[in-house]
């Protein structure tokens, strides 16, 4: 089955159970699949996190990376990753031209985008947005460190939640105009479940066809993955966590490990005070 064909089953999939579901899911780190959702206006997140990513060919572990989210206008989240990294090629000649090379560890690609949910969701629909991310050729290309060019990641997401369960899914294409890298087609599907009110854990389906002999992924993979959220006392707080491997395509491992947190404050939130204090004080004077 090619993978195409496997991700329109999983997107048609998501449909028909999102017709079934009601309110908003979350997905996202620590997994590949990710959601349509934007942060809320004038709210923040923030991540530290380790990743690793790697066949037999290549491992490529990340860490430290930083992340950061802004709500800076309703429906959009301005994005930003500032990651380090290595690359270690098992030069087995077996998969040449891919996986050769020397082992390195320095800055890798910075990651750019913007979250836009274009629409909401509601008792009968789903929330759908797209997350368009543009990756900088930060990382040395001479190392194996970065693509030494401007690509780009153009994925469609959709989420829906009933009572404990969420539900999110879509599919998404990369560009990446350089030598031995490929554009590439992705998707996959999440199932959340919210455990009590410190744990969720989580599911996921994620399949990507091959990415070309300079990446670690020469062929097309499919992954399931686990994993979940701790939430702390501190508000806002999280710990993340996830790990993988492959169920079809190309042996691969997936693992994940970072701490998040989110604040901020509605816009609106002084308007509202001082209206409550109005009300209020008028209420007073009445008496």
């Amino acid at each position: 089955m090619s993978l195409s064909i496997h991700c329109a089953r999983l997107a048609i999939l998501l449909v028909l159970l999102s017709a079934a579901s009601k309110l908003v899911a979350q997905a996202g780190p620590p997994f590949q699949t990710d959601d349509p959702t934007p942060v809320d206006l004038g709210h923040y997140e923030a991540y530290i996190f380790g990743t690793v990513d790697g066949t037999p060919a290549e491992i490529d572990p990340t860490g430290p990376a930083f992340e950061f989210n802004w709500g800076a206008i309703p429906n959009i989240q301005l994005h930003a990753i500032l990651p380090f990294g290595a690359v270690r090629p098992s030069n087995n000649p077996v998969y040449l031209p891919g996986g050769s090379g020397s082992s390195a560890y320095g800055l890798t690609d910075m990651e750019l985008g913007v979250k836009y949910g274009f629409i909401k969701q509601t008792k009968h629909r789903p929330q759908i947005g797209s997350f368009t991310m543009f990756e900088i050729p930060t990382g040395s290309y001479a190392k194996g460190l970065g693509v030494g060019k401007v690509w780009y990641k153009l994925p469609i997401w959709v989420e829906k939640e009933f009572g404990p369960w969420s539900l999110c899914g879509g599919l998404g294409y990369t560009i990446v105009p350089q030598t031995q890298y490929r554009n590439y087609l992705y998707g996959g599907y999440l199932v959340k479940r919210e455990i009590n009110k410190k744990l969720e854990l989580s599911a996921e389906i994620f399949s990507h066809a091959r990415e070309g002999f300079a990446a670690a992924q020469t062929q097309s993979s499919t992954m399931m993955d686990a994993g979940g959220y701790y939430h702390f006392k501190s508000p806002g707080l999280q710990l993340l966590f996830a790990y993988g491997h492959s169920i079809a395509g190309q042996t691969e491992n997936y693992g994940y490990l970072g701490l998040y947190k989110t604040w901020g404050k509605d816009k609106d939130a002084d308007k509202k005070t001082s209206s409550d204090a109005m009300v209020s004080s008028q209420q007073h004077e009445n008496r």
